[in-house]
């Protein structure tokens, strides 16, 4: 095998660890909430899958452009940048072919002030931040600074901008909600970023290589504005399969309780007839209020709790939870709607 073969291998290698990292850590990212304040494993994951990506992308635009890889000084001289190397694929290698997509896309790597602030926050990790506590065990004079403490002023500045934040926040029935929406916001952001450089690859901007290897990325190139933060990334993490919980499975005697009881009423509601954003992944539910106060979901014959209530009473997972919602979107409108039945 010759060594521009194994050159070949090594950098397909790469892209592939990158995607991996990359979707491991936004599962991470969606596993947080006031139980799991563990930013470290996220952090890890993005900042080296982020790095990984866009120097592959970076050897990929130099192979294209001089017929070989670049040295390792090259690429050394960039570690754990993420903005400079960012800088380096927009001032080099990309390309918006003056099609109106990737120019938007082009817009969005230069310009969008929220990336640019993340991807500072986690080059810092990267660089320094990682080492932040023995910095100040060991006395540094000047201890890099605390990416936790950074990301989480981020997401208080979210925070401000969700109607009700800080009060639906501390509510035991939102707060899972709220959670969401702040990391369903920070996701869109990054699969904005990932999703603007896959697409360089299908577009041949990296040569015919870049775009044999554009499988890898395929799932991500193809994501558009309306799949923005719809992707449930927690089924890659472990973490989330040791926890999840089957709904509960629909009996017989279920059936005739909500068919004859006076005090369970019920609705079939399908995604072709709601009229505002649908927040489930099935595209049929039926929403339950039992005894006015305790709201479930039907979704393909399992039970999952709607409201606190429901899920205290009958043991229930909660539909975020269990992976039957989208994170972030609000589930509200059908507990309001369960409640008036």
């Amino acid at each position: 095998m010759n060594e521009q073969v194994i050159r070949n291998i090594a950098l397909l290698e790469e892209l592939e660890t990158s995607a991996k990292l990359i979707k491991l850590g936004f599962g991470e990212l969606q596993n947080l909430d006031t139980g799991n304040d563990f930013y470290f494993l996220p952090f890890q994951l993005l900042s080296q899958g982020f790095e990984r990506l866009m120097k592959a992308y970076i050897c990929l635009g130099y192979l294209n452009k001089h017929n070989k890889y670049p040295i390792y000084d090259y690429i050394r001289k960039k570690s754990h940048d993420l903005e400079k190397l960012l800088n380096t694929i927009l001032e080099e290698y990309y390309n918006n072919h003056n099609l109106p997509l990737l120019k938007e896309d082009d817009e969005f790597l230069k310009n969008n002030p929220q990336l640019k602030r993340l991807l500072y926050i986690l080059s810092e990790f990267g660089k320094f931040a990682r080492y932040h506590n023995f910095d100040i065990i060991t006395g540094k004079s000047q201890p890099g600074m605390d990416p936790k403490e950074e990301w989480e002023a981020f997401e208080n500045e979210l925070l401000t901008i969700i109607p009700n934040g800080f009060e639906r926040m501390v509510d035991l029935n939102t707060q899972h909600e709220v959670f969401g929406k702040i990391s369903r916001s920070i996701i869109i952001l990054f699969e904005r970023y990932i999703a603007a450089l896959s697409r360089q690859f299908n577009f041949r901007t990296l040569g015919s290589l870049g775009h044999q290897y554009s499988v890898v990325l395929y799932n991500f190139s193809l994501l558009e504005k309306s799949k923005y933060g719809q992707t449930n990334y927690r089924q890659h993490t472990t973490s989330y399969n040791q926890m999840l919980k089957p709904g509960h499975k629909r009996t017989e005697q279920d059936e005739l309780e909500r068919k004859y009881n006076p005090q369970y009423k019920y609705k079939e509601i399908k995604k072709t007839e709601y009229n505002g954003d649908w927040p489930f992944y099935a595209d049929e539910v039926i929403v339950e209020c039992r005894e006015k106060h305790w709201c479930i979901i039907t979704i393909n014959g399992y039970d999952y709790a709607l409201n606190g209530n429901a899920k205290g009473r009958y043991k229930l997972e909660n539909v975020h939870e269990a992976g039957m919602a989208i994170l972030g979107k609000s589930i509200s409108h059908f507990i309001e709607i369960a409640l008036k039945l």
